[in-house]
């Protein structure tokens, strides 16, 4: 698994999102709530920008006239056509078995991890001094 150095962590607070290009693959990442998301930024149904999507919440109704909303900020609504998708897993809310946007691994990372660890991630190497930490994507080996 290739790792990618892909942004300051400061450049992303909570609330915050980023387009990132990877290896010539748009990726949208989220911060919700200080939890990280990154998700393929092309929308299965046609290619809308997630990246633009609306972040909101599931909504469920046991009955009718009754609403329940849960798991705030999870919810990714693309801006084209509506069409929602799970953040965690890029499943899309209607049809999870049959559609869905990839998502990949990524987290925060100290800066003096990636300082010592610079052979594990494409970029390119200078002299540094660690002031911060970084975004960090995995991305598979097989979509190098």
């Amino acid at each position: 698994m290739a790792k990618h150095v892909v942004a300051a962590a400061a450049d992303l607070p909570p609330g915050g999102r980023k387009l990132v290009t990877v290896k010539g693959r748009d990726i949208a990442i989220f911060n919700v709530a200080g939890e990280l998301f990154a998700l393929q930024n092309r929308c299965p149904h046609r290619g809308g920008s997630l990246c633009q999507g609306r972040l909101t919440a599931l909504v469920e109704s046991s009955e009718p006239g009754e609403y329940a909303f849960s798991r705030a900020g999870e919810i990714l609504r693309c801006p084209w056509h509506g069409w929602e998708f799970d953040i965690r897993t890029g499943k899309s809310w209607c049809a999870p078995d049959l559609v869905k946007t990839r998502s990949y691994a990524v987290s925060i990372e100290s800066g003096e991890v990636v300082a010592v660890e610079a052979d594990d991630y494409r970029l390119e190497k200078f002299p540094v001094s660690v002031e911060q930490d970084y975004v960090v994507l995995d991305m598979p080996d097989s979509l190098r």
